[in-house]
């Protein structure tokens, strides 16, 4: 026969567990003394404490006698019947003589919403998850955030009872977020961030690849340099986000971004040094440039792009002189014939490159002109030709006939 002491003992240990655990669930310091919690939508009942059963009480609102509409009271108790946003206030019930028995805030809102959630890593090291709420609640509201290693090797199963759940650590400076320190890049990980209000609480579990959330930060130190007498180059260099460790086994790629700041389109190009030469530049424009990094085998997605630096090439020598000379030139003129009238020589600003190009179009068209041509003769010189053999055909055919009639008819048959 078993032992009542014993079943009561294993019942209170069943009690203390379950309470122990509901005390991680939800964490304490809800209960805010003077204060009352409803949730929108639903009757609501707030209590007299103090007053005697059966004795007459009355309600005020804010020192009012004025109540929400449909407001009752039962046994001395105020009902709010589906309670409103705008029912929030504070509540004191008082005796027949106007005595305080009792006063109670009401905080009205709604249960926890399923937050959002998203992780990323800035290395292969650590990484961090952020959530917003997905309902505004009205209320105070808390998160419990914690984190499971999926994927566990036998000595960790063995070292860790509860599969290696550990708290993803908060920062008070930075709300809404939370870091995984030393994760392992090839591991999976399941988040769990909870929701917690004083009306319940609501979770999300999330499912992670450190090789899917790696995004490192931008590249630091981002310089720009025109290189002295190339006038369409410009010398770029970076260094490694200092998030970033440098590991020969870790490596990073880049991606640089460039344009005149008289363009909106970009030219792009990917490399794995840490500096680049941009050789089509315009010369004599401010370019903006920026970078980004990617993990070197592909793994995870491109940065945010680095603030932009800026630089102009240098002018092209041929271009400066030929501007100087119009200019000095235009400046005799009028120093010898003073007027107002601009001077309607331009100035030649265009490129030597740009016009070898024209010259080349220009000899380019002309030649299909002149093959165009020279078809067009050609076949007009064969049609003609063909007209002439078809125009002697008939001639032939009557020198022969008038020849068999000269013939003798003896000489004919």
């Amino acid at each position: 026969m078993r032992s009542p002491t014993r079943g009561l003992g294993r019942v209170m240990v069943f009690l203390a567990a379950a309470l122990a655990s509901a005390s991680l669930a939800v964490p304490e310091g809800w209960a805010e003394e003077g204060v009352q919690y409803g949730q929108v939508g639903t009757d609501v009942t707030l209590s007299c404490v103090g007053a005697h059963v059966g004795s007459a009480v009355e309600w005020r609102r804010d020192g009012a006698a004025a109540l929400p509409a449909g407001s009752a009271m039962r046994h001395g108790a105020l009902v709010l019947p589906r309670a409103s946003l705008a029912a929030a206030g504070t509540y004191s019930c008082h005796s027949e003589d106007g005595g305080l028995l009792h006063a109670v805030s009401l905080r009205l809102g709604h249960l926890p919403g399923v937050p959002f959630v998203s992780c990323r890593a800035s290395d292969y090291e650590n990484f961090s998850c952020s959530w917003t709420s997905s309902l505004e609640t009205f209320l105070p509201t808390r998160y419990i955030t914690t984190y499971r290693k999926k994927s566990l090797t036998g000595e960790e199963k063995r070292r860790s009872k509860n599969g290696h759940v550990g708290p993803c650590v908060q920062d008070p400076a930075h709300a809404g977020t939370c870091t995984v320190h030393k994760s392992e890049f090839w591991s999976s990980y399941r988040m769990n961030v909870t929701e917690v209000n004083p009306l319940g609480s609501s979770f999300r579990l999330l499912d992670i690849t450190m090789q899917a959330i790696i995004k490192p930060d931008p590249p630091e130190g981002l310089v720009v340099e025109p290189v002295p007498r190339a006038p369409r180059r410009l010398q770029v260099r970076w260094r490694y986000p200092t998030s970033w460790p440098k590991e020969p086994h870790f490596q990073l790629k880049f991606r640089l971004q460039y344009r005149p700041i008289i363009h909106r389109s970009w030219s792009v190009v990917e490399t794995v040094n840490l500096s680049e030469v941009i050789t089509d530049a315009f010369a004599g424009l401010e370019h903006v440039v920026q970078v980004s990094a990617k993990d070197f085998l592909d793994a995870g997605n491109w940065s945010e792009w680095s603030a932009e630096a800026r630089a102009t090439p240098v002018r092209d020598p041929a271009t400066v002189v030929s501007e100087e000379t119009t200019t000095d030139a235009s400046l005799e003129s009028l120093a010898e014939e003073p007027s107002q009238a601009p001077n309607p020589e331009p100035i030649n600003r265009s490129d030597p490159l740009e016009k070898v190009a024209i010259l080349v179009s220009l000899g380019i068209f002309a030649f299909f002109i002149l093959a165009a041509v020279l078809v067009i003769t050609i076949l007009v010189w064969l049609r003609m030709r063909k007209h002439g053999k078809d125009e002697t055909k008939p001639h032939n055919f009557l020198v022969a006939a008038t020849h068999l009639k000269a013939l003798p008819k003896a000489q004919i048959l």
